[in-house]
């Protein structure tokens, strides 16, 4: 964050290269979440919107390699990460790691809206001077990250040494990673490999987008092979060669086969399947069953830090996820029978 004679820079954005024109609000609205178009407008009305430098009206158009900047008269909220007394299930244990299998539902570090109630705050409960990353972003013991609403598991760095040996083995592409995730849809074929760039949505900011030509984003791979079919959907086993924010999300929409009830990418609609009410009516129940995008992280490898040995870890589906699978399975079968 830095201060200037105009005041505090609260955001800063380069603008994607592949943007089509759009005004300034629209484009802002998308990027910060939490804000609307008419504080928006009228941050622009007080001079605190700028573009390349020079305060612009909320009609400017933006275009591609824009410098964009919201200038407040007070600084950005600083996060005091919060030691709480929040449960975790810590699966492993040592002088310099600690694994944690996730559930779905809790964010993994504070920021905006989730200020509390974090994995961050827990972990500060629970262990004694996790180091970070950053000095300037307090994520104690973070290597990695996964969605709020993804279950599974995570590597937490206890030491400096820790923290340094893993994030390079994150940076080397050395750790496994596999994920179990709910598809809509039958793929083509029964294992592949999905490439493309990911970088934000050069429209809505909430999501990251595939960019086959690479003109936007950073390189990503996900390697899948199916583990079983249930008529209108498949479970697929996803193995990360690269780590990007929301990557397996991104790709599977990219490909037409977004997560089973995945809102942020169109999973949680009825998207495959007959027009019948009874079926509609069933997917529905199976929101409910599992009420957010059907992706966990049941397995991580990495050397440990101090000893170099190989480690393996694996969480078992957790229950929301297997109720649905199940669900499937018996409504496939079901069906199988009657055809």
């Amino acid at each position: 964050m830095s201060q200037n004679q105009f005041g505090f820079e609260q955001f800063s954005i380069k603008v994607d290269k592949g943007q089509s024109a759009l005004r300034i609000d629209k484009f802002l609205m998308n990027f910060i979440e939490g804000t609307t178009r008419n504080k928006i407008q009228t941050a622009a009305d007080n001079g605190q919107v700028w573009a390349n430098g020079i305060p612009v009206k909320s009609n400017y158009k933006v275009k591609p390699g824009d410098e964009i900047k919201v200038v407040m008269d007070e600084p950005p909220r600083v996060i005091d990460i919060i030691a709480e007394n929040i449960q975790i299930n810590i699966v492993y244990e040592d002088e310099a790691v600690a694994v944690i299998n996730k559930d779905a539902g809790m964010v993994v570090h504070p920021g905006h809206g989730n200020y509390t109630g974090t994995l961050v705050n827990a972990l500060k409960y629970h262990f004694d001077n996790l180091p970070s990353m950053s000095a300037e972003l307090e994520r104690p013991g973070l290597v990695h990250r996964i969605d709020k609403d993804t279950s599974g598991l995570l590597v937490i760095a206890k030491t400096e040494q820790a923290m340094q040996s893993l994030s390079k083995q994150f940076k080397d592409r050395s750790t496994d990673r596999l994920y179990d995730a709910l598809v809509w849809g039958s793929l083509e074929e029964d294992a592949g490999t999905i490439e493309g760039h990911i970088g934000r949505h050069l429209r809505d900011r909430m999501q990251m987008a595939v960019f086959p030509e690479g003109d936007n984003g950073k390189p990503a791979i996900t390697h899948y092979k199916t583990l079983e079919k249930f008529l209108y959907v498949t479970l697929v086993e996803c193995k990360l060669e690269t780590g990007r924010t929301h990557q397996i999300r991104a790709h599977f929409k990219h490909i037409g086969h977004p997560l089973f009830n995945d809102d942020r990418y169109g999973g949680n609609q009825v998207l495959k399947g007959t027009t019948f009410t009874k079926y509609k009516q069933f997917v529905e129940n199976c929101f409910k069953i599992c009420p957010r995008q059907a992706l966990h992280a049941k397995t991580l490898g990495f050397d440990h830090p101090v000893t170099g040995k190989r480690l393996f870890f694996e969480a078992p589906m957790p229950e929301d996820f297997a109720n649905l699978v199940e669900k499937w399975r018996n409504y496939s079968q079901n069906s199988s029978q009657e055809i």
